[in-house]
This record gives C-alpha cells, structure tokens and sequence, in this order.
C-alpha cells in the first residue's frame, strides 16, 4: 500500500509542475495566468532590467524563466517520489530516506501558505498527505 501512496503523492506534484509549466508558456504570449493583473506592470517588467545581470534580461522574463524552472523542479521532485514508490521494495530503502520528500513536501507547503495561493496549497497538502501515509506504511 505504502508503495501506491508514494506513487500518488508524487504524482500529484508532477500534476501540479505540469499545470505551472503550461500555464507560464501561455504567458510568454498571452499573459493571463501567472501575470499581474495590470497590463502596465507587465510593461515595467520589460523594461526594467534585473542588476544581477547587468541589464542583460529584463524582469519579464526572468520572472518567466523563474516559473519555468519552479515548475520543472516539482514535476522532477514529483517523478522522484513516484520513482520511490515503484523501486522502494527493490531497492530497500531505510524507511527514514522516504522522510526527505514528506519533508519537502512540508515546505513546498509552507511556501505555498505564505506566498502562493489555495489551490497549490491544497493539491500540496493532498500530495504531502500521501507522501506521509506511505512514508507511515513503508
């Protein structure tokens, strides 16, 4: 059982990092996601360059690039969990290695609680919760 919780778990972040991923490349051409919604802000983002590069990108698209990553790196965290799940009796794991990703689920929620918004934190709350059963049931 512990092994089909850590499954969904992750797959439940990789979900929610695929969502991210098309929601930011809809918004490299038509911002209406993860955009502000004044038109104007998006405009200052353009024009304003970020210093620790020197002018070399502007905020727009480093505030792109950022959700881009963010999102690859909760469906790879997402894929690791699954990955746990299918090789967890195989490979044998110490039951305290499956704490990390419950661990990292807990922050990706704290994070979620204070800077995003509820429907990450909800879908977050839910992947943790099967993440811990299993990491319980292992």
């Amino acid at each position: 059982m512990s092994h089909f919780l850590l499954i969904a778990g992750g797959t439940v972040f990789s979900i929610l990092g695929l969502v991210h991923a098309i929601y930011t490349m809809r918004d490299i051409y038509r911002p209406r996601y993860l955009a502000p919604i004044d038109r104007a802000i998006i405009d200052q983002m353009i024009s304003t360059g970020v210093r620790l590069a020197r002018g070399r990108t502007n905020m727009w698209d480093a505030w792109l690039g950022f959700n881009l990553s963010h999102a690859l790196g909760a469906v790879v965290f997402g894929m690791v969990c699954v990955g746990a799940g299918v090789f967890a009796g195989r490979l044998a794991l110490p039951k305290a290695t499956l704490l990390i990703p419950v661990l990292v689920g807990v922050i990706y929620f704290l994070l979620a609680i204070r800077f995003w918004f509820r429907v990450p934190a909800f879908g977050i709350a839910i992947g943790t919760g099967f993440l811990f059963m299993g990491w319980v049931l292992y």
